[in-house]
């Protein structure tokens, strides 16, 4: 038995995946739609409850104000019957007593035991059935206010016994002050009880007839909809990076079609975020890969170029010693990439140092000047010093005159200019690389500093201005775009480095 109740477990759990078992546990117990309908029959039947109220105790007025009305007429009857004799000699006159049973038989259709009115000081006992040994209850209806016919029509149905006895007080015939008519509150109860059950039933209906429609609509207008966005929201977190499960919203221009449009915008937003950062990983891969051979490769390169260093040609000997720089510092970048994974930078490791020989080794790096066709112009002086990274600051400014040079050669027009001018501010140190190419392109100055999204030429990587934007970042500076009207001009900003004199001391 064990056996099979083992295997029984076995087999369901591997019959669920765990899209089920997150479905599950997304899915509702009681959702959105019945919780609509529950609520909407609630409210109805609060109303009919508020109308109910007042309706009750409109319905106990009427009730008594009918019988007092009929005794009214009967009165009118009755005193007419008491106050002619039996014997008369007017010939004019048609002589008739009422019978005693034909009053009580009027009594009855009444539900009254007496009927009497008040003239003057006088009060007259009009008709009498049976007289009650006591008065339950007085109703006055010539001054009933609404808060005192509700409280009555309560304790009436409520409250009252069918035995009770009532005086109902109105407003008399011709002649006299008032009418007033005592009765069992028996049919009254009984009565009200049969208009608060077909207000029921009439509410009942009216409840679910309302709360379809309502239920309906709103179910069309909202439920669907907040489904619909809930649902996708779940789907697309399963896999976020797949651009199919991004919402397609609708035409809709409420709240629902605007929270729709948002929400499409975000997935495809992150959807293109999570691509590009796996784009990113697949690259620091293969970018680990090739350093690790591009390092040995520039060892190798390194050695044959210590072999330079023995020439005794002038030209030979200017060169090495950059040769020898830029080779060095493309090792330590290999070797940095195969420390991290990855194209992380490290921190600067400043120092200040003249800025112009910087600039002058680019240029000689880059081939420039080129005669006829790239002017190389550098407006530097010669003491001006930066305080940075010497071989990031190398890296930043090399890429943006190479970008420069590419710019120019893909323009085709000769001859060209680049033109470095620096110049301090205080504790700042403000670098403009500017040419006259044709400037960056509209396209790519929406994302000009964006890893993958600046790419300005057939070929480019967009890489270059992210790392110089990254490199200028860490020295706590800024780089923009600030001129592109015949030519782009980039302006990077490196503030000094900050020292805390408080630490200094305590180092020191």
């Amino acid at each position: 038995m064990s056996y099979e109740n083992g295997g029984k477990a076995d087999l369901m759990t591997s019959d669920t995946t765990p899209q089920d078992e997150r479905a599950r546990a997304h899915a509702p117990r009681f959702g959105l739609s019945g919780k609509l309908l529950l609520l909407t029959i609630l409210f109805v039947m609060l109303a009919e409850v508020l109308i109910y109220v007042p309706s009750i105790a409109n319905f106990r007025l009427s009730f008594l104000a009918d019988r007092v009305a009929v005794a009214r007429t009967v009165a009118i009857v009755l005193s007419a019957n008491k106050d002619e004799p039996e014997s008369s000699n007017d010939p004019n006159k048609v002589k008739f007593k009422l019978p005693e049973t034909v009053i009580q038989d009027i009594l009855d259709s009444l539900g009254a035991k007496t009927v009497a009115i008040k003239m003057g000081n006088q009060r007259k006992l009009l008709a009498v059935h049976d007289m009650p040994p006591a008065i339950h209850h007085d109703v006055d209806l010539r001054n009933a206010s609404a808060p005192r016919a509700v409280w009555y029509a309560l304790q009436t149905l409520f409250l009252s016994s069918d035995s009770d006895v009532m005086r109902v007080v109105g407003q008399g015939p011709p002649g006299a002050d008032f009418i007033e008519i005592l009765i069992e509150a028996g049919p009254l109860r009984q009565s009200m009880v049969r208009f608060s059950r077909n207000i029921l039933l009439l509410s009942l209906v009216i409840s679910v007839i309302t709360a379809a429609l309502v239920y309906l609509s709103l179910d069309a207008l909202l439920v669907k909809p907040m489904t619909k966005l809930t649902w996708n929201i779940v789907r697309f977190s399963e896999r976020p990076e797949d651009p199919s499960r991004v919402i397609s919203p609708s035409s809709r221009r409420d709240e629902i079609g605007t929270a729709e449009r948002e929400l499409s915008a975000m997935q495809q937003e992150l959807s293109e975020t999570l691509s590009q950062k796996t784009r990113l990983a697949a690259l620091g891969l293969a970018v680990s890969k090739i350093s690790h051979d591009l390092r040995n490769m520039l060892s190798s390169a390194q050695l044959l170029s210590d072999r330079l260093s023995t020439v005794k040609d002038p030209t030979v000997q200017r060169l090495v010693p950059k040769l020898l720089a830029s080779l060095d510092r493309a090792i330590r970048l290999c070797a940095r990439t195969l420390d991290f994974g990855q194209a992380q930078e490290m921190p600067p490791r400043r120092k200040r140092f003249p800025l112009a020989p910087l600039v002058a080794e680019i240029g000689d790096s880059l081939g420039l000047p080129r005669p006829n066709l790239i002017d190389w112009r550098i407006e530097i002086d010669e003491d001006l010093e930066v305080d940075a990274d010497r071989d990031q600051l190398y890296r930043v400014l090399s890429n943006l005159c190479r970008n420069s040079v590419q710019a120019l050669e893909g323009e085709g027009t000769s001859p060209g200019e680049i033109a470095v001018a620096a110049r301090r501010e205080g504790s700042v140190t403000i670098v403009e690389i500017s040419d006259t190419g044709p400037g960056v392109p509209e396209k790519a100055r929406a994302n000009l500093f964006k890893a993958f999204q600046s790419v300005a030429r057939k070929g480019g990587t967009g890489l270059g201005l992210a790392i110089a934007q990254e490199l200028v970042q860490a020295h706590g500076g800024q780089i923009a775009l600030v001129g592109n009207d015949g030519g782009a001009t980039f302006r990077v900003t490196i503030p000094d480095v900050v020292v805390d004199i408080g630490r200094a001391r305590r180092s020191a």
